[in-house]
């Protein structure tokens, strides 16, 4: 760790042990490092000549759910090949630590369910359930198969559980990522562009109900100027030196 970056680690780390509740928020960033591309990054051999919009969408999967279906299945299959990194282990060590960490993902990648991530809050779904698309209720189907299951109940199309483009953010996790801003002293945005909402619009809650705002991400974002802590690292490099700098020691599982 850069000798540069860590008073603003210390500083953070002083700020979340000074907090009753700390909210993270992780994004595509925090998954790279484990090499889960991203979402739009997505698309190689036989995908390349798709965007991933188009695949992306109800309209979508109602039109060609064959086509859908089986991109998702190569995601999963991406996914499955790669293990959660140093970051996802060191937020789940803090969860060990501070008294009240709430952490919401815009990922779909479960990589922080595996690291024992506990009460995730996902904005986006997750990749690795499946759901009706007619009930739109989570199923229990065989998934590895090269055309979507039919629906145990209704016998209506299985689809990936994840939010698609035209569709709303499931509401239990809009009232929940909405209580932890609104009732945060520290927000810490790791690994997201700060732009899609409405997740993007957490920080800003956060800080408008009196938190102090940390960012953690190696490109400048939107929330950048605006942050009470900001360094500007992988958050797999950032994240265990933080908890590190929190607890004087720190030895990953």
């Amino acid at each position: 760790m850069p000798s540069q970056r860590k008073p603003m680690i210390d500083a953070l780390a002083n700020a979340m042990r000074a907090a009753r509740t700390v909210t993270v928020l992780t994004g595509s960033g925090l998954s790279a490092d484990s090499g889960v591309p991203t979402f739009r990054d997505a698309q190689e051999g036989l995908w390349a000549r798709y965007r991933a919009e188009d695949l992306a969408s109800p309209e979508a999967f109602e039109r060609d759910p064959d086509t859908v279906w089986q991109w998702y299945r190569a995601r999963r299959q991406q996914i499955a090949g790669v293990e959660p990194n140093a970051g996802h282990w060191a937020l789940a060590a803090l969860q060990d630590q501070l008294p009240d960490l709430r952490l919401v993902t815009q990922n779909v990648d479960g990589l922080h369910q595996r690291a024992g991530h506990r009460d995730v809050i996902e904005f986006h779904g997750n990749l690795l359930s499946n759901r009706c698309h007619r009930e739109r209720r989570i199923v229990q189907v065989d998934d590895a198969t090269d055309l979507p299951p039919p629906c145990p109940h209704c016998d209506g199309p299985v689809r990936p559980n994840v939010v698609w483009f035209g569709e709303a953010i499931p509401e239990e996790a809009i009232a929940a990522a909405t209580t932890a801003a609104r009732q945060s002293d520290l927000f810490v945005a790791v690994g997201t562009s700060a732009v899609v909402q409405p997740a993007a619009g957490l920080a800003d809650l956060a800080r408008g109900h009196g938190a102090r705002v940390g960012e953690i991400n190696p490109e400048e974002t939107a929330l950048s100027a605006s942050v009470d802590f900001g360094i500007r690292a992988r958050a797999a490099e950032v994240l265990p030196a933080l908890v590190e700098a929190l607890l004087g020691h720190y030895t990953p599982d």
